[in-house]
């Protein structure tokens, strides 16, 4: 496979440098044909400061990496407020792109970038972390092909401490708080487990000590005809980034998941209890093993190289895309739900 000339545009978001040291990883299959630094933005952003992961590659401004001869593809890595304008100057010089969550405050202006790039067959990839998990794929896959039964319960929490009084600051310059900024990697495999909710009930809080205005301990509800969603995000849990968990109950079954993922060198693990037989798994309860892994975004990126490649299509539809964006802003505030 020939390699997928890429660029990075953008060091500021926070899965910025997670990103390019992936691609670093993995030369059989990218060569990284420069850096745009976007320190200068005005946006919010809380990442950017340092530039070791970037150490020997080429800095370039946007319209020089544009110019690279045979460019095929860029991450978007902008802060949170930058990365759907950016998109909308990819699209309209028809580069592939991934471009990092969440997609924007503004529903029309994502419409705009996610039809436009389906219209022009243009390969546009999410960066919604949990895509390429294997326990998230495998609980898609058991309420999927009904190994749950009907499901009438899901439990998300996306919760962490890591933040600083920076951070918190940060989370407070979003009308959405962590809801928007982390609550979105939840919503995207719900709406992919369940679609359209009925309505979405937010309750956006801010955690003891912190003002109103920085809405950082929020939960939303996500009402189906049988089942409700919940999705919680606090930034001050104490060992809430390896508490983060998920658990599907259905009428036939139920999954757990807690971690939700580890890069510690320990496998990572999860519970499913069946009533009856499927497919895959016996009746009982099965402790699985999904192995160790060490690199969040190797398998999103690879995944990517293939939709470029023309090896794969896209798993994600325009319309599962715009139907997450949707939720996320009702979710974290943003509309109301119709």
């Amino acid at each position: 496979m020939e390699k997928i000339k890429i660029g990075q545009i953008g060091v500021c978001h926070e899965h910025a440098a997670g990103k390019i040291i992936s691609l670093r990883g993995m030369p059989e299959v990218y060569e990284i044909v420069g850096i745009v630094d976007d320190r200068a933005s005005t946006s919010a952003k809380h990442a950017g400061g340092d530039l070791t992961p970037y150490a020997g590659l080429k800095w370039l401004t946007e319209e020089e990496l544009f110019n690279v001869p045979g460019l095929q593809a860029v991450t978007i890595e902008t802060p949170n407020a930058d990365l759907v304008p950016t998109a909308l100057r990819c699209m309209e010089r028809n580069v592939a792109m991934h471009m990092d969550k969440p997609g924007g405050e503004d529903s029309e202006l994502f419409g705009k970038l996610r039809k436009g790039c389906e219209e022009r067959q243009i390969p546009f990839q999410m960066g919604y972390m949990f895509r390429n998990n294997p326990a998230v794929q495998l609980c898609i896959r058991a309420v999927r092909e009904n190994w749950l039964g009907e499901v009438f319960e899901i439990q998300a929490s996306m919760s962490h401490n890591y933040g600083d009084d920076a951070y918190q600051q940060y989370l407070g310059e979003f009308r959405g708080g962590i809801m928007f900024n982390l609550g979105c990697h939840l919503i995207d495999f719900i709406v992919a487990m369940l679609g359209r909710p009925e309505s979405i009930t937010p309750y956006l809080k801010s955690a003891p000590g912190f003002p109103n205005s920085v809405k950082n301990n929020c939960l939303t509800v996500l009402e189906y005809p049988h089942a409700t969603a919940t999705v919680r995000a606090c930034s001050i849990e104490v060992e809430g980034q390896i508490r983060r968990r998920l658990k599907v109950c259905g009428s036939k079954g139920t999954v757990e998941l807690s971690p939700m993922e580890r890069f510690d060198g320990k496998p990572l693990q999860m519970r499913l209890t069946f009533m009856e037989g499927n497919a895959k798994y016996s009746a009982g309860t099965h402790a699985v093993d999904l192995g160790v892994r060490h690199d969040r975004y190797h398998h999103q990126l690879l995944e990517f190289a293939k939709i470029i490649n023309g090896e794969m299509a896209n798993p994600c539809s325009y319309e599962h895309d715009q139907l997450v964006q949707e939720v996320v802003l009702a979710a974290a505030g943003y509309t109301k739900w119709k």
